[in-house]
């Protein structure tokens, strides 16, 4: 980020200190504040004062500031505090009320002290400026490890997905010779034609096919909607169609080696 920034900050705080003749941090913290904000803006993220977490033990505390993006995803907290406390005892306060430890910030206007994953890892003189620097740009950083974790599962996901799809068409030409599949294949052939667009081929019908067994476990998984493929009418015939040779062990098989992506997503999105 910018040494300019925190030379602003230092400006403005003198300033509050001398305007209010006081350093108690409930009258000199906006400066803080302001800091922390511009640090955040480069990643579409802004710190928002005094909101309220409820912890999963159902208690509800209250950081000073909470770093957020635009889907009011919590990405960090902050704790400002006097000059007069001892910081290492309010620290430890907090974490005995609950305070979350996986990237919060705690400042006194003269030491800044950064937790993360439960763990202190940078504590530095606020005065000094490419240390402090260093400090608040790993604060903004911070990636959770569920969503660190999820990023690299997409990644592997795009590399996996062009696989399996190329396995179910495989699948689907090999259905040539099996009648029952033919049948319902014809009829719901049919059924698109006429309730979807008199121009559709055999091979979109297949690519239809193919979308509808990948997304079935996303629906069913994912956003829980097992009901959605079978109040769907279109979705309710193609499942017809699937009937007649994607099941058992040929259902296993081809989509085993996607499964856990479908089981890490759901629990990733639950942490959201």
């Amino acid at each position: 980020m910018s040494i300019y920034a925190i030379k602003q900050y230092h400006r403005e705080l003198e300033d509050l200190k001398h305007y209010g003749g006081t350093s108690k941090e409930t009258a000199i913290r906006f400066a803080f504040q302001k800091l922390l904000d511009e640090y955040g803006k480069p990643f579409n993220l802004r710190l928002v004062p005094e909101v309220s977490i409820k912890l999963k033990t159902g208690k509800i505390v209250t950081p000073d500031g909470t770093l957020k993006d635009q889907l009011r995803l919590d990405h960090g907290y902050w704790e400002s505090k006097d000059e007069a406390d001892d910081i290492n005892e309010e620290i430890r306060n907090k974490f005995s009320k609950g305070y979350p430890s996986d990237n919060i910030l705690f400042e006194d206007s003269q030491t800044a002290v950064l937790f993360q994953h439960g763990a202190e890892v940078m504590r530095v003189r606020m005065e000094e400026e490419e240390a402090f620097d260093k400090l608040l740009t790993r604060y903004v950083h911070f990636e959770r490890q569920e969503i660190k974790d999820f990023r690299e599962a997409i990644e592997k996901f795009k590399e996996d997905i062009p696989k399996v799809t190329e396995a179910i068409r495989e699948i689907i030409d090999q259905q040539e010779n099996n009648e029952a599949y033919k049948k319902a294949r014809h009829a719901f052939h049919e059924l698109c034609k006429q309730s979807i667009n008199p121009d559709i081929t055999e091979n979109d019908v297949t690519e239809m096919m193919v979308q509808h067994i990948l997304s079935a476990d996303i629906f069913n998984t994912i956003f829980d909607e097992p009901h959605f493929h079978q109040e769907n009418n279109i979705a309710r015939e193609l499942n017809k169609v699937m009937e007649t040779f994607f099941t058992g062990a040929t259902r296993r098989q081809t989509l085993g080696s996607i499964k856990h992506y479908y089981t890490f997503e759901g629990k990733a999105l639950d942490n959201y």
